[in-house]
């Protein structure tokens, strides 16, 4: 896989390898990487995918992507070492399913990315880990220490440190907004020691967010202090996250052959949501519809009903981890879908504004649509799926929950 900066202009541009773009975090340009090309599973590796268990297929997977570049056997040994608690699909109403994603360490989603994402630097990276060879190719006294800076809105930070903590050659920051994350979830960040720091910052996210991008764009210290992100910034972080949807369509398949299937993401700065992007395409899940459900941040919702896109400061919500007024991976979304034929991206890489109807927002609007939804709409959904199936979710778990429901209002048979 050959990867190229949303900055860039198809295959003219300088392209990099996945080990390049996971100790880089994001281009030297400023832009985000993302791959020049998204080529299906091979017909009989899908066809392999029904038999397998989870870890299994998110080895698939990841060989799909990483060909070439890792080796098979210290590819398995990441996957089979960084999943390894169960992801299972729960149905919670009738044609209705959830995908568990907190049996991590954490109790986060964000353990697949930032746990496979610790693995592979070090099996990459020149680090002294069992994992296997230093760096493909390279002896380990070729590494350098990587620093990684890391905002979070909740629970980045705690899975990051948690699957960073101890790792020899890394020093991980992580920059989190003052009462805007849960106790546990500050607990999480505050009490690790050793090669983790915890930075308490007064402000939201996105001042944490504007800190880390101010010190990428910062040559020297890039050079200094080899930095690197374990935001869903870093492709690193966001490819693993593509394993668990596979999954998700290979369990449905199985209730019902080819199901219309839509898709509701609870979403902040939406790498959740672009992985699963990605991983339609992989998978060839051509009937498969998104939803990017947001609370009250939703600048993205926003744009896909025509307003044009147009960040602003974010405002506090009892979905915490969602609270993001720019979210920077919808730059990676719009480039999936041909946003170099829809105008420039201003300096720090937002799309024009008034960009609506391009064909880049015409072939996105074609699978994904938005909904935002307030605070008092997100607790009658928690108590309402309480009552009603003694099922208990979180409040981000009930945005997406919400976004569903009203996608298959409009659908009818879909799953």
């Amino acid at each position: 896989m050959r990867l190229i900066s949303t900055r860039g202009d198809g295959g003219r541009s300088r392209t990099w390898s996945f080990t390049d773009a996971l100790f880089l975090g994001h281009a030297p340009d400023g832009g985000l990487f993302v791959p020049v090309s998204i080529a299906p599973l091979p017909e009989k590796d899908r066809a392999a995918l029904a038999s397998l268990a989870y870890p299994e297929r998110a080895f698939v997977v990841a060989r799909h992507f990483l060909a070439g570049e890792v080796p098979d056997d210290v590819l398995r040994a990441v996957v089979q070492d960084a999943l390894n608690f169960p992801v299972p699909l729960r149905e919670i109403e009738p044609g209705v399913h959830m995908l568990e994603l907190f049996h991590g360490p954490t109790h986060a989603f964000k353990d697949v990315g930032a746990r496979f994402m610790a693995r592979m630097m070090s099996a990459l990276g020149g680090l002294d880990t069992p994992l296997g060879p230093a760096r493909v190719g390279a002896p380990a006294e070729a590494a350098a220490p990587v620093t990684i800076l890391t905002a979070t809105s909740g629970d980045t930070g705690g899975a990051v440190a948690h699957a960073f903590h101890g790792v020899p050659g890394v020093r991980v920051l992580v920059f989190f907004p003052i009462g805007r994350i849960s106790a546990r979830q500050e607990a999480q960040i505050t009490t690790v020691r050793g090669n983790v720091t915890a930075v308490a910052v007064r402000g939201t996210f996105d001042d944490c967010q504007r800190l880390v991008r101010q010190a990428f764009a910062d040559p020297r210290l890039n050079a200094h202090l080899s930095l690197t992100s374990a935001n869903s910034i870093n492709i690193g972080r966001l490819l693993p996250q593509t394993f668990y949807y596979v999954h998700a369509w290979m369990e449905l398949a199985r209730m019902a052959p080819d199901p219309e299937v839509v898709v509701s993401v609870p979403s902040g700065n939406f790498g959740n949501l672009t992985a699963g992007l990605i991983a339609r395409q992989v998978a060839g899940v051509s009937r498969a519809r998104f939803v990017a459900a947001t609370n009250a941040n939703s600048v993205v919702p926003e744009y896909l009903d025509g307003h044009g896109f147009h960040p602003r400061p974010s405002v506090e919500t009892i979905s915490t981890a969602m609270d993001v007024g720019d979210p920077s991976n919808f730059r990676r979304i719009r480039h999936l879908f041909g946003a170099e034929r829809a105008g420039p991206e201003d300096s720090r890489g937002r799309p024009n504004a008034d960009d609506h109807g391009s064909p880049a927002s015409r072939s996105l609007g074609d699978i994904l649509s938005g909904s935002a939804w307030s605070d008092d709409e997100t607790r009658a959904c928690i108590r309402d799926l309480w009552l009603r199936r003694g099922i208990a979710i979180d409040p981000h778990t009930a945005v997406g929950l919400l976004g569903l429901r009203r996608e298959l209002e409009r659908r009818p048979g879909a799953r």
